[in-house]
C-alpha cells in the first residue's frame, strides 16, 4: 500500500518538474528511522512562470514605462501562482492535489511563515533573484507535504523581515490602541487579508460614536430613573392585585413588586431612544459610505483598480496550461429550483427551533412558577428569560456547523463556475441561515411575545395545557434586552475565549505530537547533522492548518454581530459598547493566531470586500425597518404618547399643571373577574387574608365581555402611523446620506482621471 502512494507521489512530483519546478528535499541523518523523521518536498518555481503572469496581466504603457516590471513581482503574488499552479496540476491518473491529500498521498501544502521587507510591495523596487516557491511536509515512510520557498538574495537594507515587524507592530496585546499596520498586513497575507483588517478597523474606529450615543441614551434615562412618572406608579402601586402567572397553585401578587425591573426599564425605553434609533439608522449608511470612500483610495495606492478577479484566473489557468479551454457560464433553472426548496426547508427548521424555545420558556415558566423553591416561585419569569437567553446561544453555536455543512452542499448542488462565485453563493446562503439562527427567537420575543396568548379565562396554550409566555411585567422591552445582553456577552466572552484557546492548545499539542524525539547519540558515532531548511519548515508544519474559508470565519462572525448592533439597538442601546470592546480585542486576537499559532494564508488579492459589502447594505435596512417595529410594537412609547394626548388629565380635565402621564399604569391594566377563570385553573382565592374579586393584567379590553376597547385600535393605529412615519424618514435620511457622501474621494477620481488621459495621450 505505501509503495503505492509513493507512485502517486512521485507521479505528481515529476509533473511539477516538466514544468520547470525545482524539488527540494532536505536531507535526513543516516542514524535516524524514517518513521522517526519528518522529510518535506520544497518547490521552487521557474522565472518564466511569473513573466508570463505579469506580461498577460500588465498592460502595455507600464511595461513601457518600467521595463525592470518582469524583476518585480511581490512575495504574494508569486505564492498565489504557484498555490494555484500546485491546486490545479494533473497526475497522468487525472488526479490533482486536492485528490491526492485526500488519499493521504501528501498530509499538507502550505507557504512559509519567512519573507524579507520588500520595497517593492512597499510601494518602492527591490532585486530577486526571480525565484518563488512552496514546500514542506510529513512522509513517513507513506506521506508527504509540499511548502513554499522564498527568494533569499535581497540588499542588506531589505533583510529586516517583515513577519518581525508584524508580531512587533501588530500581533501583540501591548499595541492594543495602536494603528494597525495595513501597508504590512498586505505585503505579507495579500489584499484580501489586508482589506479585511482595513474594513474592520474602520468599523470599530466608528463603533466609538455608536457606543457614545448608546451611552448616553441610558444616561438619559438614569437621569430620570427614579423620577419617571411611570416608574413612581409601578412603585406606587401597592394596592393593585395582579393576575397569578401560572394556572395551578399561583397566587396574586402586587404591581409594586416590579419596582426594580420598571425603573431599569424606564433607562433603556424613553423618549432618547427614538433618537438613538433614528441616529443609528444615519450611523449604519454613514459607515458604509464612509467605508467606500476609505475603500476607493486604499484600491488607488494599492492599483487595484484595473484588477480584474475573472481576468487573473484565467491569466492563471493558461500559465497553467496553455491549451486550457474556459469554461463557459451556465445556468439551470433545475438546479436553481431544487436549492430554492432545500434553502425554505432549511429556513423552515430554523424557524421550528425557534418555536421549539418558545415552547421551552412556556413549560420553564409554568415549571419554575409551581416550584417549592422560593427563589424560582419568585423570579420565574426572569429565571425563565435567561435560561431561555442560554439555550439559544447554545442552539447557536450547534446550528453553525449544520449551516455550514448545509450551505456547502447547496453550494456543490449549483456547481458554480469559479471560486469566487461558489464563495459569494456560499456568503449568500450563511449568512441567511446564520440570520434565521440568532435573530428567529429575537423576532418572537420582540413582535409577539405577550401579544398571542390570549387573556386571564381564555389563554392560548400548548398542547392545551401549557399557557404561552406573558412579557414582563415591568414591559415586553424587558425581555428583548435581557435576551440580547446575554446572547451578546456569551458569544464575545466564550466565543473568544474558545476562538484563541482551541488553536493554541492544538498547536502545542501538535509540537508535542508531531516534533520528533531526539536520540541519545552511541560512543563513537559522528554527530548527526540536520537540515537548516528542515527546523524552520517542521516549525511551520507544526503550527494549526488554515483553509480557504479561514479569512470568511472572521467575516461572518463580525457581520453576525453588525446585525445584533444595528437591528434590535434601540432595545439595548450598549450593543455598539460591546461591540467596540470586543472588535479591539478581535483585531490583535486574529493577528496573534495568524502569526504566532496558525500556519501561514496563500495571500488572495482582491479589491474590495466582495458581496459582504451588500450583505451589510441589506443589514442597514433591515436595521430601519427592525427598529421601527421595536418602538411601535415592542416599546411603551406609543401607548404612552397616545395615552398622554388623548387619555390623560391634561386632556380631559385640562390639568396643565401635572404630567401628563399621571394615570398611564392604571390605564393600561384591564379588570378580570375571577369567577370567569378556566375550570382547571386553580389559584388562591386569598391575598394577604382578603378575599380577592378581581385582578388586573396588561391589555386593553372591556370589563364585562374582555373584547378590545376603543383605546386599543387607537394605539393601534398609533403604532401603523409611527412605523411608517419612522421608516419613511429614516429611508430618505439613509438615501439624502448616501447621496451627500460621495462613495469616491474627488481626489481618487482626478487622479485616476490623469492616468487615463497620460495613457492615451502617450498611445497618441
Amino acid at each position: 500500500m505505501g509503495s503505492e502512494k509513493e507512485i502517486k507521489r512521485k507521479k505528481f512530483l515529476d509533473e511539477l518538474s516538466k514544468k520547470g519546478f525545482t524539488i527540494k528535499q532536505p536531507f535526513s541523518s543516516p542514524h535516524q528511522k524514517i518513521e522517526d523523521t519528518k522529510l518535506f518536498y520544497g518547490v521552487r518555481a521557474p522565472q518564466h512562470i511569473f513573466w508570463k503572469y505579469q506580461c498577460l496581466l500588465t498592460n502595455s504603457n507600464s511595461r513601457q514605462q518600467n521595463s525592470s516590471a518582469y524583476h518585480d513581482v511581490p512575495v504574494t503574488t508569486r505564492i498565489r501562482v504557484v498555490h494555484f499552479i500546485l491546486q490545479n496540476t494533473v497526475t497522468s491518473d487525472l488526479e490533482k492535489l486536492h485528490d491526492l491529500m485526500k488519499k493521504k498521498v501528501f498530509e499538507a501544502a502550505f507557504p512559509l511563515h519567512k519573507v524579507m521587507l520588500s520595497t517593492q510591495c512597499l510601494g518602492g523596487k527591490s532585486r530577486r533573484d526571480g525565484r518563488g516557491g512552496w514546500g514542506g511536509g510529513d512522509l513517513r515512510g507513506i506521506k508527504g507535504a509540499l511548502v513554499f520557498l522564498h527568494p533569499t538574495n535581497f540588499s542588506a537594507l531589505q533583510k529586516e523581515e517583515i513577519r518581525e515587524i508584524l508580531k512587533k507592530k501588530w500581533a501583540r496585546w501591548r499595541v492594543l490602541f495602536k494603528e494597525q499596520p495595513i501597508e504590512e498586513i498586505r505585503c505579507y497575507f495579500g489584499e484580501k487579508v489586508a482589506l479585511y483588517f482595513a474594513w474592520l478597523g474602520w468599523y470599530t474606529y466608528l463603533l466609538i460614536f455608536a457606543a457614545l450615543a448608546g451611552l448616553a441614551t441610558v444616561a438619559a434615562g438614569a437621569t430620570v430613573f427614579s423620577s419617571s412618572q411611570v416608574s413612581k406608579e409601578i412603585c406606587d402601586a401597592n394596592n393593585t392585585i395582579m393576575c397569578p402567572l401560572c394556572d395551578q397553585n399561583c397566587s396574586f401578587w402586587v404591581l409594586a413588586d416590579t419596582c426594580t425591573y420598571a425603573k431599569v426599564t424606564h433607562m433603556i425605553d424613553n423618549e432618547a431612544t427614538v433618537v438613538f434609533a433614528i441616529f443609528m439608522a444615519i450611523w449604519a449608511t454613514v459607515f458604509l459610505e464612509l467605508w467606500k470612500r476609505e475603500r476607493a483610495n486604499v484600491a488607488t495606492s494599492w492599483d487595484l483598480y484595473g484588477w480584474d478577479e475573472e481576468e487573473e484566473e484565467l491569466a492563471l489557468q493558461l500559465i497553467n496550461n496553455s491549451q486550457h479551454e474556459p469554461r463557459l457560464y451556465q445556468h439551470s433553472y433545475f438546479r436553481s429550483t431544487i436549492v430554492l426548496i432545500l434553502a425554505l426547508l432549511m429556513i423552515m427548521v430554523l424557524i421550528g427551533i425557534a418555536h421549539a424555545l418558545v415552547i421551552y420558556r412556556a413549560v420553564a415558566m409554568a415549571l419554575f412558577t409551581q416550584s417549592e423553591v422560593s427563589l424560582l416561585s419568585k423570579h420565574a419569569d426572569i429565571i425563565a428569560v435567561m435560561t431561555g437567553a442560554v439555550l439559544h446561544y447554545i442552539t447557536i453555536v450547534i446550528m453553525t456547523k449544520v449551516n455550514w455543512h448545509v450551505a456547502l452542499f447547496l453550494c456543490d448542488l449549483e456547481k458554480p463556475r469559479t471560486f469566487s462565485q461558489r464563495e459569494n453563493n456560499f456568503t449568500v446562503k450563511i449568512f441567511l441561515f446564520q440570520f434565521f439562527t440568532n435573530f428567529s427567537s429575537l423576532i418572537y420575543i420582540a413582535f409577539f411575545l405577550g401579544r398571542i396568548n390570549g387573556h386571564p379565562g381564555h389563554y392560548v396554550r400548548i398542547a392545551g395545557h401549557w399557557r404561552l409566555e406573558e412579557c414582563h411585567p415591568s414591559g415586553c422591552i424587558t425581555d428583548l434586552f435581557i435576551q440580547m445582553a446575554v446572547i451578546m456577552v456569551l458569544k464575545q466572552t466564550i466565543s473568544n475565549i474558545m476562538e484563541y484557546l482551541i488553536p493554541l492548545i492544538s498547536h502545542q499539542l501538535r509540537k508535542k505530537k508531531k516534533r520528533p524525539k531526539k536520540r541519545s547519540m552511541m560512543l563513537g558515532e559522528e554527530e548527526e547533522v540536520e537540515d537548516p531548511c528542515k527546523r524552520q519548515w517542521l516549525n511551520n508544519y507544526e503550527l494549526n492548518e488554515v483553509n480557504v474559508f479561514s479569512l470568511f470565519n472572521e467575516y461572518l462572525e463580525i457581520v453576525i454581530q453588525y446585525s445584533f448592533t444595528t437591528i434590535f439597538v434601540a432595545a439595548f442601546p450598549l450593543a455598539p459598547l460591546l461591540a467596540l470592546i470586543n472588535n479591539v480585542i478581535e483585531i490583535h486576537m486574529d493577528a496573534i493566531k495568524m502569526m504566532r499559532l496558525r500556519r501561514r494564508m496563500v495571500p488572495r488579492k482582491a479589491k474590495d470586500i466582495g458581496i459582504w459589502l451588500q450583505v451589510l447594505e441589506a443589514i442597514g435596512i433591515l436595521a430601519v425597518i427592525g427598529n421601527g417595529l421595536v418602538i411601535a410594537i415592542t416599546s411603551d412609547f406609543i401607548p404612552v404618547q397616545v395615552y398622554k394626548y388623548m387619555y390623560s388629565p391634561c386632556m380631559r380635565e385640562n390639568h396643565t399643571s401635572m404630567d401628563c402621564s399621571t394615570g398611564y399604569i392604571n390605564n393600561s391594566l384591564s379588570v378580570f373577574h375571577i369567577q370567569d377563570f378556566e375550570p382547571h385553573t386553580k389559584v388562591l382565592p386569598e391575598f394577604k387574608g382578603e378575599q380577592i374579586k378581581e385582578c388586573r393584567y396588561r391589555d386593553y379590553r372591556n370589563a364585562d365581555d374582555y373584547t378590545y376597547t376603543i383605546q386599543f385600535w387607537h394605539i393601534f393605529a398609533a403604532r401603523l402611523a409611527f412605523l411608517i412615519l419612522f421608516e419613511h424618514v429614516a429611508l430618505c435620511v439613509k438615501l439624502i446620506a448616501a447621496w451627500y457622501i460621495p462613495d469616491v474621494p474627488q481626489k481618487v477620481k482626478n487622479k485616476i482621471l490623469t492616468e487615463k488621459h497620460s495613457n492615451l495621450r502617450n498611445e497618441l
